[in-house]
């Protein structure tokens, strides 16, 4: 036995009929029974008939109960719900719910539009695809989990046979709260892989440094492992051929503890070094190398300047005039060509070991050595980056809200994906600075 339930909606000032056809918002009803006593409801004013040959014990109230008694007491009841539904023959519609609805990021909308004298309801959703109406109540909008940060317009009217209200709800989707509980761990072979030629503007350049348009900036936190080896690549950028062409390679020796950087080829280079034991083992560090741009080589009266184009700073403070700086053959002045980009690996090895950790790698495309330098430290608390006043070009959370095997790019640009080669989800660990 089918069953039809209806009932009046106090909230919405109407009447709520469920049949197989689903749920509607009526108004102006009037039930009748034919020769055979079966119940007919019709929308007097549309002159439509939305019930038709009914069984009286069809009938159920919102708690599903029958309505008592005959067909004939049936009928009556539902004829005196309807006469108490409807509005003042002199009222419209008023909407009285709130205009204006904040959701965060990834946070699923639950908002009911409430109106006086509100009788049917309509939504315009072609802004928002993801947000859906309630099946059963039209004035309730769920969903909305994927929509990005933004303002959104939810165009809305409030209808009765008196008139209408017509709104628009404004929307407001805000990024999430900053979380940091994530990075990612490194033993022997482990390694990132990213599109190099994402980042040709960024890191590469095309000739000895064209000035600030070469420019950039390397931000990242680091916790050394155990291993004593010398050469354990934190992040490479550049050729393959690494004896004759240009790359970039950020390392940690595990030797002397302490960070190390080569700009140029085997051949032709500048070499960084920072003191002893400025990167212990087991401890996070939070560092920064910036490049102005400028030229880098050949010539031997300028080799300080070539050194003075980068700076570094470890937890906050300059250690640029401290390193240990040397060079083969007076610097590197040719290109640094998109071929290859890495986190835990040089060309063909050098990688890190022993539970080395990485968090919160981004890259800038100028140079940030200046004032802004305390606001970036942050007292060595990782924050969100974009909401600084200059956002990274490429950003990636390592780990927090990844997904295996893919770290992905929360800069600006938002297009630059590492892969995690010869590693497992579990190398995603819950250790942060």
């Amino acid at each position: 036995m089918s069953t039809i339930k209806v009932f009046k909606d106090q909230s919405a000032n109407s009447i709520f009929i469920e049949d197989a056809n689903g749920a509607q918002f009526l108004n102006s009803l009037q039930a009748t029974l034919d020769s055979n006593d079966l119940v007919q409801i019709e929308d007097l004013a549309k002159s439509f008939q939305i019930v038709s040959n009914a069984l009286h014990t069809d009938f159920i109230d919102e708690n599903d109960n029958p309505y008592p008694g005959t067909a004939n007491d049936v009928c009556n009841e539902l004829n005196a719900i309807f006469q108490t539904s409807g509005t003042s023959t002199e009222n419209p519609p008023t909407i009285t719910s709130p205009l204006g609805i904040n959701l965060t990021q990834g946070e699923v909308l639950n908002y009911e539009l409430t109106a006086d004298f509100g009788v049917g309801y309509e939504w315009d959703l072609s802004n928002v695809p993801s947000v859906t109406t309630v099946d059963g109540n039209v004035r309730k909008l769920i969903g909305g989990a994927s929509l990005t940060t933004g303002e959104y317009a939810i165009p809305v009217k409030a209808i009765n046979y008196n008139g209408e209200d017509s709104q628009i709800i404004e929307l407001s989707v805000g990024n999430p709260a900053f979380a940091n509980t994530k990075s990612v761990n490194f033993n022997n072979n482990d390694w990132l892989g990213a599109n190099a030629g994402i980042l040709q503007d960024v890191l590469g350049r095309s000739s000895n440094g064209a000035g600030a348009s070469d420019a950039w900036t390397i931000y990242f936190f680091f916790k050394a492992g155990t291993a004593s080896n010398a050469s354990q690549t934190i992040l490479y950028f550049g050729n393959q051929d690494v004896a004759n062409q240009g790359a970039i390679q950020i390392k940690y020796n595990g030797s002397l503890n302490r960070l190390e950087m080569r700009y140029g080829s085997n051949n032709n280079r500048l070499n960084f070094f920072s003191a002893q034991d400025s990167i212990p083992v087991g401890e996070w560090k939070q560092v920064v190398i910036t490049y102005d741009g400028g030229t880098t080589g050949v010539a031997s009266g300028s080799i300080d300047d070539y050194y003075g184009r980068f700076k570094f700073f470890i937890d906050g403070t300059d250690v640029t005039d401290t390193n240990i700086k040397t060079h083969s053959n007076f610097g590197y002045s040719d290109s640094i060509q998109a071929q290859n980009f890495r986190v835990g690996r040089y060309n063909n090895g050098q990688s890190m070991r022993n539970n080395c950790r990485v968090d919160e790698l981004a890259i800038w495309d100028s140079d940030m050595s200046g004032s802004v330098l305390p606001d970036l430290y942050n007292n060595g608390n990782p924050f969100d980056l974009m909401s600084f006043f200059v956002q990274p070009k490429h950003w990636w959370r390592m780990g927090d809200n990844d997904q295996y095997p893919y770290l992905f790019d929360y800069g600006f640009n938002q297009n630059c994906i590492f892969v995690m080669n010869n590693m497992t989800s579990s190398d995603i660990v819950n250790d942060v600075p």
